[in-house]
């Protein structure tokens, strides 16, 4: 039975309280096997509606999906995507509260601000670095609202590709470095994880090229004026209390973000 749009508002409104009341609710993809990646994307598209009547402002995009080992564990051979809103979006050295989460994690990775707008089916990663503004450093906060992280495919795209908030850096000019060279070191409590902008797509203009050849098919692109988080350039880290973590991209700049002490994550639900 194909899945209708009383359905997709009825999840959109679970995940969505979910968000505000911090209690993560079982996976839909366990609920509803009968859903694809068009009524995630629809749900997506429901919770961004409850987000905006509340007086969010959309401010951009978000990537995910952007390695291997995370494409073949969706199995699928592409990207996914979400949204951010300006209530997503933090200054460097921001201090997180995470009693504000469910499961936090933290990633590192680089955003694209755009100058123009750009849209259409054959748009590659030099028509990307073109339109570009400035890029810069990120520290993408993931959550779920998806219990224990029990995600699939349709789970996270449902839950806004597992998005939080950004903190992000001061920008500089895309052709600052080769960004595929680029490397990052990001430093917590866990230790240190090391990455290189091809770990994304090859290049991370190019999982923003991908990304708007997508967009095409919903029949929309990118704004001028808005942000993209490319992709994840090393593996995910757990959020915990009292950390500062700290993502340096060399000639790209660098990136912090504090989090309160004795402030543990919500309960799952």
């Amino acid at each position: 039975m194909a899945a209708t749009p009383p359905l997709h508002r009825e999840l959109a409104g679970e995940l969505w309280t979910a968000a505000r009341t911090l209690r993560a609710v079982p996976p839909i993809s366990a609920r509803h096997p009968q859903l694809d990646l068009a009524d995630a994307y629809a749900i997506q598209s429901e919770v961004r509606e409850l987000d905006l009547a509340a007086g969010a402002v959309l401010a951009g995009l978000k990537i995910g999906a952007t390695s291997e080992a995370i494409q073949s564990m969706f199995g699928i051979d592409h990207p996914d995507f979400g949204y951010l809103t300006d209530r997503m979006v933090l200054a460097d050295g921001a201090e997180l509260d995470l009693s504000r989460f469910i499961a936090p994690k933290v990633e590192g990775e680089v955003a694209f601000r755009f100058a123009e707008g750009i849209s259409g089916p054959a748009v590659t990663a030099h028509d990307v670095l073109a339109a570009t503004a400035e890029v810069l450093p990120a520290l993408e906060v993931l959550d779920s609202r998806i219990r224990d992280w029990r995600i699939g495919l349709v789970d996270t795209v449902a839950d806004n590709a597992s998005s939080a908030a950004a903190v992000l850096g001061a920008g500089v000019p895309p052709d600052t470095t080769d960004l595929a060279d680029a490397r990052m070191r990001l430093r917590s409590r866990h230790g240190v994880q090391e990455g290189r902008g091809a770990a994304v797509m090859g290049h991370p203009a190019e999982s923003v090229a991908c990304l708007v050849r997508i967009l095409s098919r919903f029949g929309t692109g990118i704004e001028a004026g808005q942000l993209v988080l490319s992709g994840s350039w090393a593996a995910a880290v757990d959020l915990v209390p009292g950390d500062t973590v700290r993502a340096s991209f060399g000639a790209l700049g660098s990136v912090a973000l504090t989090t309160r002490p004795g402030t543990p994550p919500a309960r799952q639900g």
